[in-house]
């Protein structure tokens, strides 16, 4: 029988560091839900863009995982940026800050702003957006919010083109799946 480490490897510290991002997510997102029929809980949203970029797309960098299960903490929740960086340091805190649009903007300024701010974003913040668009093009076109007829769910679609258009060049795996999750347009 192998006997248990007494002290952590630095892989043990990535991996602790995504599930206590998991952890303070599911938390924060606890009496959120999708706008689904089904009314799936918020949670499975980034969660999936964790498993987009893990296992889908190979990105084994925990920082961004973490950011990726954090990105709607600032904007959907009352979470605030210090306390990502207290929780979990200065670079999944910028990459949280980078995807999150401002608050109180309407959704066309908020569209206009995600498309010219995508050429600008850093690395991990390029891959968390991208994971966060294939997730939500999925979501889109398998559970799309229920109020959401066929003209805003193509708007939808064309928009999420013109903000991944900004990230050309990124990652080749993740723009594959974004090119595979277009296709299912409705």
């Amino acid at each position: 029988m192998p006997r248990a480490r007494a002290r952590s490897q630095p892989s043990d510290d990535g991996l602790a560091l995504v599930l206590k991002a998991a952890a303070f997510a599911a938390e924060k997102h606890r009496r959120q839900r999708r706008k689904d029929l089904h009314a799936t809980p918020y949670i499975n949203h980034p969660l999936a863009l964790a498993s987009v970029l893990s296992v889908e797309a190979g990105v084994s960098d925990p920082e961004v995982i973490a950011a990726a299960l954090l990105h709607d903490t600032l904007e959907d929740t009352e979470t605030t940026a210090t306390e990502l960086r207290a929780a979990f340091g200065e670079r999944v805190a910028a990459i949280v800050e980078e995807v999150s649009d401002e608050p109180g903007l309407g959704d066309e300024e908020r569209r206009r702003r995600q498309v010219e701010h995508a050429p600008h974003l850093s690395p991990g913040a390029r891959l968390v957006k991208l994971a966060d668009k294939i997730a939500n093009l999925r979501d889109v076109a398998e559970r799309p919010p229920h109020a959401w007829g066929l003209s805003r769910k193509r708007e939808y679609f064309d928009w999420t083109a013109q903000v991944i258009a900004g990230l050309r060049g990124t990652h080749p795996v993740l723009e594959a799946l974004f090119a595979q999750a277009q296709q299912r347009r409705p």
